[in-house]
């Protein structure tokens, strides 16, 4: 974590909390709990020993109380970058809502640097394999003039669709994994932001879209979806992936990112007016060795319509 929200600016404080964090590595809840206790007596307002003190006394099986200590550190760090809220909701105190965006972009500004190792070597990431299988699969002509990557991270989708690609955009919220992508020259043009914000102030129109793995950082797909449709060329192709869950609707995983229900993405997908060409199964990484349920989508805008012989007075 960046040491701006680490250090509460009070040296013994600073100091008890490493201690506590010391003692949670090597497995002593109890101690680590009360350690943090008597650090924000020193510091009532260090949002990262309230977020700390949660996790503890989650572990301790204390969840009304870990509650209680996730709120704490939400009010005492208004853009939550440690993904306070986010406890909240998996716990069941609060309604799901999207992420926050200094939360997101502190988890990948720190991640940046092992994110491709880590995927592909500890967690067996395949989405761009499977996105680019499915997309070939869907009869696309595979020569697309202008694709944009959403959330591109470190280029990884960007990498296995380049060869099909005229130009490619990529936009992620991280300036780390930009900073990663940027020197893999995969990309014609690079932004910092969020994606939804992005497409909503673009005015480029893309004939292909890719979200690998992204969609799990926003809760309700429509309004992603809806902006999406909004950038797409008519006859353009969106290809993406989520995880997803025996039910229809949205829920957060412990994770801390969301699994959609196949039923919540075909009704995003209609309501954004997007045909759905294909949505299968499949697990895009594992999770402790155990593979993680996701779905495989590629969405198509219509193009309009041709008035058929003798309409329109002619």
């Amino acid at each position: 974590m960046d040491a701006i929200f680490l250090s509460s600016g009070d040296v013994i404080a600073d100091r008890r909390f490493e201690y506590a964090r010391d003692l949670v590595a090597e497995g002593d809840f109890a101690a680590a709990a009360d350690l943090l206790e008597q650090t924000l007596e020193l510091a009532p307002g260090y949002a990262a020993a309230w977020f700390t003190l949660g996790e503890v006394r989650e572990r301790l099986g204390a969840r009304d109380a870990a509650a209680a200590a996730f709120g704490k550190a939400a009010a005492a760090d208004p853009q939550d970058r440690h993904g306070a809220n986010l406890h909240l909701i998996r716990l069941g105190v609060a309604p799901a809502t999207a992420m926050p965006e200094s939360y997101v972009r502190s988890l990948f500004d720190g991640y940046a640097p092992k994110f491709d190792h880590a995927l592909t070597q500890g967690l067996s990431y395949r989405a761009p394999e499977l996105l680019l299988q499915a997309v070939q699969a869907s009869g696309a002509a595979m020569t697309f003039a202008h694709a944009l990557d959403l959330g591109c991270g470190t280029g990884l989708g960007g990498a296995a669709f380049k060869p099909f690609c005229a130009k490619l955009t990529g936009v992620d919220l991280s300036p780390a994994m930009l900073a990663q992508a940027k020197a893999k020259n995969i990309y014609d043009r690079l932004d910092a932001g969020d994606v939804v914000s992005f497409l909503d102030a673009g005015t480029a129109r893309y004939d292909f879209i890719l979200a690998a793995d992204v969609f799990m950082y926003l809760d309700d797909l429509h309004p992603v979806l809806a902006a999406v449709k909004r950038a797409m060329t008519p006859g353009a192709l969106l290809a993406f992936s989520v995880e997803t869950h025996d039910g229809d609707g949205v829920m957060l995983r412990d994770t801390l990112r969301y699994a959609h229900g196949a039923a919540h993405v075909r009704a995003a997908l209609a309501v954004a007016g997007l045909t759905l060409i294909t949505l299968e199964p499949a697990t895009t990484r594992t999770e402790k060795g155990v593979p993680v349920p996701g779905l495989i989508a590629v969405a198509l805008l219509p193009p309009p319509l041709r008035g058929r012989v003798g309409e329109g007075g002619h």
